[in-house]
């Protein structure tokens, strides 16, 4: 056995390590052990903590949810959209990070008060604060998440992503990417002890909602992290401050915010979002309660909907693909309407389930066309056409549209029409 290892197993099995965890024996942190400082002064120091340049603009649209109003002259919405047409690289800046609250601002949680309970079906319930938390060795991953509506033409709101003048932010604006730092869930696990019994874990989250969501235990012991990191800093409030959990490749709606109560149990609680408001509805009339995974995806970012090209000559494609399924493996890319398709180039790093950056040179003569990509992940998935998923799912395409909902994720390959002018726009068809 290595020493490493020896050592990581010796503080997993020592229970007294985490001294004051027991139920009932959670240690308070006096107000007075905060650090010293005036936080509202620090606020306006742009040398204590950065400002972007005031040319720079981008920014987030949308509103917090059904109570909130929608920006002057933008459509109302359920959360607020990253701005991925003007994104770089592969990680998303927490400050444009999109926000789903379900309709809430996110609480204000002082972090010395807040703890987790971990209860249900283990060995020994415990709770713990942060700073027990961060006392476990810690992991940072590059991990995307993405909003199961991200890219949905159906709904009250899904008009507007089909709408010829629609932007990248409006189509695929429900999905960013971060460096997320913190323990993972099925070290904590081990720590307190699972009973044969539980097969499913209940996250609850801190806000006026109290959302919660049911996960299978396989993949809290996978890949799960209670994570208090992001991009190298705290979590943001909106993303969940203290801690969150961090579900790689599945369904947004599984990484519970400000987390607050992990529950081990033998069944899935169905929740009123498990039970009322995710699951999708099948042709044949019933409904699909669970839809973990997100399938292979990608978004040319540039040129997209709304860009202008400034006259014929040689431009990169550029964009973004990712896949709830691991690894994007390749990445191909089609400036005739899809009747081609040749390889793009994958920028590195790529890691799985994370966004991954591409490229492709093209010489534009000038003439009317339409951009496509497309990928394929480690198990061989590819990105499907309207047509294909439709397909797929054994509705005509245009059941997305009548009906108001879809079988499953809508993760069609998203085409961007290069007029005569250089003016692009949305040329998604059903």
């Amino acid at each position: 056995m290595k020493p490493k290892d020896s050592g990581r197993r010796r503080f997993l099995k020592n229970g007294a390590a985490l001294a004051g965890l027991a139920i009932g024996a959670a240690s308070a942190t006096r107000a007075d052990d905060t650090p010293a400082g005036n936080s509202a002064a620090r606020a306006t120091d742009t040398h204590s903590y950065g400002q972007r340049s005031r040319y720079e603009t981008s920014a987030r649209l949308g509103a917090m949810g059904l109570y909130d109003p929608a920006p002057a002259g933008y459509h109302r919405d359920f959360g607020y959209r990253n701005p991925i047409q003007d994104s770089v690289g592969y990680i998303t800046p927490a400050p444009l990070h999109f926000v789903i609250a379900h309709g809430y601002e996110p609480p204000d949680i002082d972090p010395a008060e807040h703890h987790l309970l971990i209860h249900g079906l283990v060995d020994t319930p415990l709770i713990f604060s942060l700073d027990d938390l961060k006392r476990f060795p810690s992991v940072t991953r590059a991990h995307f998440l993405e909003c199961n509506a991200n890219g949905a033409p159906a709904g009250p709101t899904g008009q507007y992503r089909i709408a010829p003048t629609a932007t990248a932010q409006d189509t695929h604006g429900f999905t960013s990417c971060s460096l997320w730092t913190g323990v993972p869930l099925s070290t904590i696990l081990k720590h307190v002890g699972v009973k044969a019994e539980a097969k499913w874990i209940i996250g609850e989250g801190s806000e006026k909602g109290k959302h919660t969501k049911s996960i299978p235990i396989e993949k809290a012991m996978d890949d799960v992290l209670i994570a208090y990191g992001q991009n190298g800093e705290a979590l943001r409030p909106q993303q969940g401050y203290p801690i969150r959990l961090l579900v790689p490749g599945w369904e947004g709606i599984n990484n519970v915010k400000w987390l607050r109560k992990i529950k081990l149990v033998e069944e899935p609680y169905m929740g009123m979002w498990e039970s009322t408001k995710y699951p999708s509805l099948r042709p044949d009339g019933l409904s699909r309660w669970f839809q973990f995974q997100m399938g292979p995806r990608t978004v040319i970012t540039r040129p997209s909907g709304g860009q202008k090209l400034n006259g014929p000559g040689f431009y990169e494609i550029s964009g973004l693909a990712w896949s709830g399924g691991g690894l994007v493996r390749s990445i191909e890319v089609s400036t005739d309407n899809g009747k081609t398709w040749r390889e793009a180039e994958i920028q590195s790093p790529v890691y799985p389930k994370a966004h991954v950056r591409f490229g492709f040179g093209w010489d534009w003569n000038g003439e009317e066309t339409i951009l496509q990509s497309r990928c394929t992940d480690e198990v061989g998935e590819r990105q499907p056409s309207v047509v294909e998923l439709a397909k797929f799912w054994k509705v005509e395409p245009d059941f997305f549209i009548k009906t108001g909902t879809i079988p499953g994720h809508f993760n069609a390959i998203q085409p961007w029409k290069v007029n005569p002018d250089g003016s692009v726009q949305n040329a998604i068809s059903f």
